[in-house]
């Protein structure tokens, strides 16, 4: 396909949306919700040997998980399955080569960080700990993952326990045509930055690549041998910062800056590198410099330009990656990309994959399919399938003939109680168009009436909703309960433009919070939403968005739900993120109406809720607020046991927060369970 005809087929890919179910069902059960995925972290090795998941056990309260591991040469045989422990649980795994498996668990932690992990900059001592291990694909032994067995000089004794705990190294990248070595990241102890090493999963041995600093870092790694080709360097310019891109010079075998290439941080344009043309020595990067919207473009190392055209672009959706071949058949050639409106689509360049992406598509109507790998020969594909009615379903296509599924993340799931999934667009009041995903109950027309509708804005705020299957289950919840939800990519929302993610900045609580009001109103025009039964309900970000809507005037819900929100705007700017640069950077654009400052014009009822275990939003920012405005308007606090901020919860978290927001509903919002 040549490059005018890819953008072209990106022009005309059109959003798919699930049918509308014929008539309403009832709500779908908390207990089912809540349930941990009975499969989920699903993934071929790269040698297209074997298949690894985590695999989920119904009816406990507790997060119970499993390994699982299919040998693809004897799939009768069925998977060999491993338990968690008593304490670490297992919550991702990969499937590596060499027969080699990489397991991420994780386990609650009480007690001093000692400067490392999660929480380390508000003291929390009420935590989790994540840590990753090496087992082969029979799990007979789990030892940590390329494990830094050396002496530690001159750390402390309670930083060293704090490392034991956590980890010290990850994976960075697979080297799918190297047969033992993959390449990692191992944390230096006394400097606490990076080191970059080749591994050899079979003996153990390293061989260092890079060494990270406090401003540079690797930007590419060779895909077949792992060297360093791209570097990145970050200096201090006039007040800002500059990115500056040093591209290894294959000559010489230095490194050289390309001063086209640099950019000032507080513009924020992105350059990811992407992939190389070898036979050209050209680079695919990722950028939104010459459009608002990412695209796809060819740089040329040797002349220091870009091509004159974009190597793929489309007229409205920002391009969100190219699919590069990692089979010695198709090794580094561009198979296809994706592009990213209400889901993420893909569009094979590569022949064979296209037609049987498009047989699967036919055999899986109004579902999202997604291939996720393939053996050399493909003759075996592991794919997925999923839409807003549907949760996660993974399959294998045998010999381009036969389907065996391994499992659906929610089985007990019932589709008809699911309504219809659209991706809409609403001018805010100063004209800006903010993007949105409205989420309908089964069955309902406007013919029925406005409907009881929750205002749910995403966390981040540097982030986006995605359409298909919500995997917090916020969304079936409400809408199987006869409530419309709208998710808005509001202002301040990433990955959908540059003029949308910019305009955010300092504007928290302002225009930011204009535009969820903008959105209820705009669905009231519609006929969609009853303006007497709007709600709205975050989480994080989301949970700021619902306490500020609390004591805004002329607030257009009649109550708001706040999850693990950040309430206190100064103390949160003064401690954002892990590093400096990172506070300079994102901390400066946390500026706007602060909640806390004006709880006396609190004017709706309010719940407010978070784990005692989150320490990402640490729960003094939820119970102050609520100590603030508890004698001004109807309200609750529920500190949740053992909860962290971020998935996977324990199904007991889910049942006992999906229970408050159902009581708190019916009675100090006054809706009952079917929002009338």
């Amino acid at each position: 396909m040549t490059r005018a005809s890819w953008t072209v087929a990106l022009a005309a890919c059109a959003l798919i949306l699930a049918p509308r179910a014929a008539d309403a069902r009832t709500p779908i059960p908390i207990e089912t919700l809540a349930e941990a995925p009975r499969i989920q972290s699903i993934s071929m090795s790269t040698d297209g040997k074997n298949i690894v998941a985590v695999l989920g056990m119904p009816g406990t309260g507790a997060l119970e998980t499993s390994l699982a591991t299919w040998q693809l040469d004897d799939l009768d045989k069925g998977p060999t399955i491993t338990a968690s422990g008593d304490r670490m649980k297992f919550i991702a795994a990969t499937a590596m080569k060499a027969d080699r498996i990489f397991v991420v668990a994780r386990q609650e932690w009480t007690g001093e960080l000692a400067g490392c992990g999660e929480g380390k900059t508000t003291g929390n001592t009420k935590t989790f700990v994540t840590k990753a291990y090496l087992t082969d694909t029979s799990h007979k032994s789990f030892a940590e993952a390329f494990a830094d067995n050396t002496r530690k000089l001159g750390i402390s004794q309670a930083t060293q326990r704090c490392l034991e705990l956590a980890g010290t190294a990850r994976l960075v990248s697979g080297l799918p045509l190297d047969p033992e070595n993959v390449v990692i990241a191992q944390l230096d102890t006394l400097s606490f930055r990076d080191h970059y090493y080749l591994y050899n999963l079979r003996t153990n041995e390293t061989r260092l690549l890079f060494r990270a600093g406090g401003r540079t870092q690797p930007g590419m790694f060779d895909p077949r041998i792992g060297e360093v080709l791209v570097r990145t360097q970050i200096e201090p310019v006039g007040g800002d910062f500059e990115m500056r891109i040093f591209i290894r010079n294959p000559d010489s075998g230095q490194f050289e800056q390309h001063d086209g290439l640099t950019t000032r941080l507080s513009e924020r344009y992105t350059l990811n590198f992407a992939g190389i043309d070898e036979a050209s020595g050209k680079y695919y990067i990722l950028t939104d410099l010459f459009s608002d919207r990412l695209q796809a473009h060819v740089y040329d190392p040797k002349i220091r330009q870009f091509d004159p055209e974009p190597l793929v672009a489309h007229p409205e959706l920002p391009v969100s990656g190219l699919i590069l071949g990692s089979r010695p058949s198709d090794f580094n050639r561009v198979l296809g990309f994706t592009v990213s409106g209400m889901v993420t689509q893909t569009v094979w360049v590569d022949p064979n994959l296209r037609a049987i992406h498009e047989g699967l598509k036919q055999a899986f109507p109004g579902q999202s399919v997604n291939i996720l790998n393939y053996t050399d020969d493909r003759s075996k594909l592991l794919f997925a399938t999923e839409s807003p009615k549907h949760p996660p379903t993974y399959h294998l296509l045998l010999d381009g003939k036969r389907m065996a599924t391994l499992g659906s993340e929610r089985p007990g799931i019932d589709p008809d109680s699911i309504g219809e999934q659209r991706w809409v667009t609403y001018p805010a009041r100063d004209g800006l168009q903010i993007p949105a995903i409205l989420d309908l109950p089964a069955g309902w027309s406007k013919e029925q009436g406005p409907l009881p509708t929750v205002i749910h804005p995403h966390g981040g705020p540097w982030s986006r909703d995605f359409g298909d299957w919500d995997a917090t289950g916020w969304v079936p919840f409400f809408t199987s309960r006869g409530f419309a939800v709208l998710r808005p990519q509001y202002r301040g929302t990433a990955g959908l433009g540059r003029q949308l993610w910019l305009a955010g900045d300092a504007e928290w609580g302002q225009k930011m919070q204009d535009d969820k009001d903008d959105g209820a109103r705009w669905l009231v025009e519609q006929g969609i939403a009853d303006p007497k039964r709007l709600v709205i309900f975050g989480y994080s970000y989301g949970g700021f968005a619902a306490a500020a809507a609390v004591v805004r005037p002329d607030s257009p819900y009649r109550c708001a739900i706040s999850g693990a929100p950040v309430t206190d705007l100064a103390r949160l700017s003064n401690r954002w993120g892990e590093s400096r640069l990172q506070r300079i950077l994102q901390g400066r654009t946390v500026k706007g109406m602060d909640p806390m400052r004006n709880t006396d014009k609190a004017n709706i009822p309010v719940l407010l809720y978070v784990g005692d275990r989150d320490v990402r939003t640490p729960a003094f920012h939820a119970r102050d607020f609520y100590n603030a405005v508890k004698g001004k308007v109807p309200a609750r606090f529920e500190l949740i046991p053992d909860m962290p901020h971020s998935l996977p919860w324990y199904p007991r978290h889910q049942k006992q927060t999906l229970s408050l927001i159902e009581s708190f509903l019916g009675s100090e919002c006054g809706l009952n369970g079917t929002g009338s």
